[in-house]
């Protein structure tokens, strides 16, 4: 069991015998009542997202996750293929655990997943990766006076937006917590 005042963004909570990501949280203190905790948990099963409010010094069960890393192989229709290197076991995980990073996932990346009683529940990819841009208007000097920015479609077939100097071949580097360019790899 944890108490509230333990919350911490990408937290995993057992609520209702559901698993909950916890997306964000705020500590508040009105000026009259009992302070509380306002959180958004995203269920790991099925993807919802909630608002939830805890009483302060409330108490959660906590989740026993597991981290194993995995090294992405190929895919073949809906299903990753996946190899634990130091077992050398191949692990198949549908597309639907990878919704937040599937679009980041090339041959032989690493990735990391969280698994709760011996089942993957979720599949992290690296805080940041390098991708090669598939196709891109060409961008030309001068035409905005603040910069601006174009779609890329990225060798997974990613779209995003990238700054008009990006051409395309180029190798860049995205965060793959918000999606969006970081630099010149």
């Amino acid at each position: 069991m944890i108490n509230t005042k333990d919350f911490k963004n990408g937290m995993v909570i057992k609520l209702d015998n559901s698993l909950y990501y916890i997306l964000e949280f705020q500590h508040i203190k009105p000026g009259k009542g009992g302070a509380f905790v306002r959180t958004r948990l995203k269920n790991l099963k099925s993807g919802a997202v909630i608002n939830k409010t805890f009483r302060a010094g409330e108490k959660v069960e906590d989740a026993y996750l597991e981290e194993r890393a995995l090294l992405f192989s190929y895919k073949i229709d809906n299903f990753y293929h996946f190899l634990n290197e130091k077992t050398y076991e191949e692990t198949i995980i549908d597309s639907h655990l990878l919704a937040d990073c599937k679009g980041f996932l090339k041959e032989n990346d690493h990735v990391t997943a969280l698994l709760c009683d011996n089942k993957i529940i979720k599949v992290k990819a690296a805080n940041f990766v390098t991708l090669k841009v598939a196709y891109t208007e060409p961008g030309f000097r001068g035409n905005t006076a603040q910069g601006g920015y174009k779609p890329a479609k990225l060798e997974t077939g990613l779209e995003i937006q990238v700054p008009l100097f990006i051409n395309q071949a180029d190798i860049i580097k995205i965060d793959t917590r918000t999606g969006k360019y970081m630099g010149r790899a």
